[in-house]
Parts: structure tokens; sequence; C-alpha cells
């Protein structure tokens, strides 16, 4: 990188903390205003090979490695949302990609790992669909999903939805000789958006809804 590369083009506070630091009109990376004050830098000035290889180098991977691992620490992450985690943060792509590949090194993100303990949790509460759908928003490939998801099913996990949605229709209370027309197509639209697939929906309502 040359020195004109390294020139410091703008200084924005973030919060009372840290500030961004913009060089030749692009944002770069985020500092706390110790470390501005550190290495002496200022709008209009460049910043030495040395320093700026000691702050990318040095400083940001360390610091984006310790916020991985004591996001970690309070819970799961898929890989998706600790890197959302990370831009939040405003660390530069290169540095993320150093900082997950350094906790996937260690086993402490694991997708695979993830889906697995989310399906067996969420088995007695959620459909299949509604679980299938929660790990795709949380970030994690189909293809992983639908793996596991045949594999808890070959071993006999899977979710007993004729059970759950007749427990849905009860706190609705729901009777099936009572309801009107209107009334089922609603509560087939409301078991249908929890994911349940129409033959159980079907089943649960007592009614031939193949038309709805």
């Amino acid at each position: 990188m040359s020195g004109q590369e390294r020139l410091i083009t703008g200084i924005e506070e973030l919060d009372k903390k840290r500030v961004r630091i913009f060089m030749n009109g692009e944002f770069t990376f985020v500092l706390y205003k110790g470390e501005l004050k550190r290495y002496k830098l200022e709008e209009g000035k460049e910043i030495g090979a040395a320093e700026y290889e000691e702050i990318v180098g040095g400083i940001l991977p360390k610091r984006a490695k310790l916020r991985s691992m004591n996001l970690l620490k309070a819970r799961a992450y898929t890989e998706r949302q600790l890197r959302d985690k990370l831009h939040q943060g405003e660390y530069p792509d290169d540095i993320i990609e150093e900082a997950v590949s350094y906790v996937k090194s260690f086993g402490y993100i694991d997708d695979r790992q993830y889906a697995r303990d989310f399906a067996v949790y969420h088995m007695e509460n959620r459909s299949r669909r509604r679980i299938e759908q929660d790990l795709s928003a949380k970030g994690i490939a189909r293809d992983i999903i639908r793996e596991v998801m045949e594999e808890l099913a070959e071993n006999g996990e899977q979710p007993d939805e004729t059970a759950m949605a007749k427990e849905l229709l009860r706190k609705k209370n729901y009777d099936p000789e009572m309801a009107t027309n209107k009334e089922k197509q609603k509560l087939s639209a409301y078991l249908y958006r929890k994911g349940f697939q129409m033959d159980t929906i079907k089943s649960v309502l007592l009614l031939d809804i193949s038309s709805i």
C-alpha cells in the first residue's frame, strides 16, 4: 500500500469511545479514541506503514477474535449470525473472515450441530416445516437442514405434528360441529402459517379442505 493510499480523509465519531477512520474517502476501520491518540492519527495526514500494519495485522484481528469468543461464551451462533455480529461492529471483511476461521478451527461454531440441537430442542412445539424455516432464517444451508432433519427422522426423532396441531386448536376452543366454514378456513390458514402440512391440517380440523 502506497503512502497516498494511507491518507486519512475523515475521522467520524461513532460513540463516546470509538471513531470511524476513512482513507481516500472510504470507510476503513474503527478504532478507540485512545488508539487514535496513541498513533497520532489526524485528518489530512498519512498513517505510517508500520502503524497501519500494526492496526490491521494485529489490533483489529485480535479484537475481532476476542469479540467472537465472548459472543460464543454467551450462546451458540450460526456462522452467518456471527458474521452479522462482526459486521455490526464494523470490522473489515478480511478481518471478519480471519475471526470466523479462527473460531471454526476450534469447533466453536458448527452449523450442523447448531441445526441438530435447535431441531431437537423445538421438536415438541414446532412443526418440521417451521423448524426448517427458522434454521434457514438463521443462515443454515438448506442441504445441512435437510440432512439433519432426515437423520433425526431416521432415528425416530420428529415432531408429533398431529398432537401439536390438536393442542393449538384446543387453545382456540375449536369445535368441528359448531365452527362455520369461514372459521375453519381461518384456522386452516393459521395452522399452515405455523408450518403444518395440509394433510395434518385436514385431519385435525375433521373436514375436507383440499380446495383451500
